[in-house]
């Protein structure tokens, strides 16, 4: 523009107010130059009144240096605001695909949260990634293409979005505030996955993107950390030829060494590593019989348990409603000027504060409302099969059956000298207990003597403290 009036394709300017014209030194002095030397002729302001005298000028500079000072002071104080959210956890941008900006909470306290329009499938598009046999172009062709996944403002995903999305530590609950400053924050956002998910991507993404073969697919990489140095656990195939022609491929799984790259944890070979994987499900498996009884149990447990969630939810909705009633009354009273100011933002704060509570009670209650049964049903079955069809599948050569049974395992896997260790989940921990107790009471009852007494386990089973200890304590939910 002030190139234009140097020109003289202009004479004059019309602006607002002066703060519409600079917020910065240099511009400010150009302005005020070229109007004492007549470039500018002109200068009309809606909010302003100027005079093109020398005093007129002066009160024009003094009004562009205010502008300048409230320019900067924004900026800092924005800086310091933006600082200030990422400490309390709230990551200070736009929200990434799967997740959206809370519009409508106060200021200071907004947050960013779960889409529910798109979360779930940028879920499955991560889950494509776990599974090592799709590249991230073939993930984009998916979820554009088949899924219909769009953004928010109803675009497409483009293909670099989806290689930034499986490199964002946003996604674990982490992110670097501001970027490049080494400062990592702990965000409030749900996760959408774990950090041992995280950097198995990132191991498979610096590979080929190239899909795999299937024979060439390895089994049990990803999910195992080093015991040495807290890094993930690859995989890679050697042949080794022999003098007399034969050819024979082997596995190793080693330390990828990426947080220390002097990691002294030894290799360890996939068939040794499969028979430490049939032997910790063979510590968990359980007869056929136990796991009737076990399961006939847990069904007269349920029945209580319905009752009990539907009373709790009834007592909590009731007094839920209330809250809402007395939320509304109070504004009816606020309208009315029954109260002040300060007594109406009072008592809001104290009622939107319970609301919230009993909000959070409601939704725990809706998750005991899933059928728990269900998923203890999932576990003896797993339990009793496991060890079995794990067996077959490698006799079969079934990598897949073999692949999915080795996920059930859990994410807290770690090899250590060589030697697989299994923190197992709160569903499948009290099985290891049982499935010990259990061999224990046939073991007692063999050679079989007495058919009379080994006709029926249930009732030595229903004896058993730690039998129902261990389904109390662990296989149903906890109020």
């Amino acid at each position: 523009m002030l190139e234009r009036l140097k020109k003289g394709e202009r004479t004059g300017l019309i602006a607002w107010h002066p703060d519409r014209l600079s917020r910065n030194e240099k511009d400010a002095g150009e302005i005020t130059y070229m109007i004492r030397t007549g470039v500018i002729e002109d200068l009309k302001l809606a909010t302003y009144h100027f005079e093109n005298t020398p005093e007129g000028i002066w009160m024009l500079q003094m009004a562009l240096s205010q502008s300048q000072y409230e320019s900067a002071k924004k900026g800092r104080d924005v800086k310091r605001g933006l600082n200030k959210k990422a400490e309390m956890g709230v990551y200070p941008a736009p929200a990434p695909i799967g997740y959206m900006n809370d519009k409508y909470a106060d200021k200071g306290y907004k947050s960013i949260h779960v889409d529910p329009e798109r979360f779930d499938l940028v879920r499955k598009m991560f889950d494509l990634m776990l599974t090592g046999e799709y590249t991230p172009p073939r993930i984009w062709q998916i979820a554009t293409k088949e899924w219909g996944l769009r953004t928010r403002n109803g675009k497409p995903l483009s293909r670099s979005n989806v290689y930034l999305m499986l490199t964002r530590e946003f996604y674990y609950g982490e992110f670097e505030y501001p970027v490049g400053s080494g400062k990592w924050h702990k965000g409030i956002h749900k996760p959408m996955i774990t950090r041992e998910e995280y950097e198995r991507i990132q191991v498979l993404l610096g590979r080929k993107s190239t899909p795999r073969q299937k024979e060439h697919t390895i089994a049990y990489r990803g999910p195992i950390k080093c015991g040495g140095c807290g890094a993930m656990i690859t995989a890679e195939e050697k042949v080794k030829h022999q003098k007399n022609g034969n050819t024979h491929c082997y596995t190793y799984y080693h330390c990828t060494r990426r947080k220390d790259p002097t990691c002294k944890e030894p290799a360890i070979e996939e068939a040794e590593l499969e028979k430490q994987i049939a032997a910790e499900l063979g510590s968990i498996e359980i007869p056929t019989d136990f796991k009737d009884w076990a399961l006939a149990r847990l069904r007269e447990m349920n029945e209580q348990e319905v009752s009990d969630r539907d009373r709790i939810y009834g007592a909590q909705r009731r007094e839920y409603d209330a809250c809402v009633r007395k939320i509304d009354n109070l504004i009816d009273m606020r309208a009315n000027g029954e109260l002040t100011e300060e007594e109406f933002k009072g008592r809001k704060q104290t009622l939107l504060a319970e609301k919230d509570r009993l909000q959070a009670l409601l939704k725990d209650t809706d998750k005991r409302v899933e059928n728990w049964l269900e998923v203890a049903e999932r576990g003896f079955n797993f339990a009793e099969k496991a060890a079995e069809v794990f067996a077959e599948a490698k006799e079969n050569d079934d990598l897949e059956t073999r692949k999915e049974i080795f996920a059930a395992l859990g994410s807290d896997l770690v090899l250590k000298d060589r030697k697989l260790c299994i923190s197992w989940d709160n569903l499948l921990f009290p099985m290891q207990t049982m499935a010990k107790e259990v061999h224990a009471i046939y073991d007692r009852l063999e050679p079989v003597e007495n058919p009379a007494i080994t006709s029926d386990y249930g009732e030595i089973y229903s004896q058993n403290p730690i039998m129902l200890r261990e389904q109390d304590s662990n296989l149903r939910p906890i109020d």
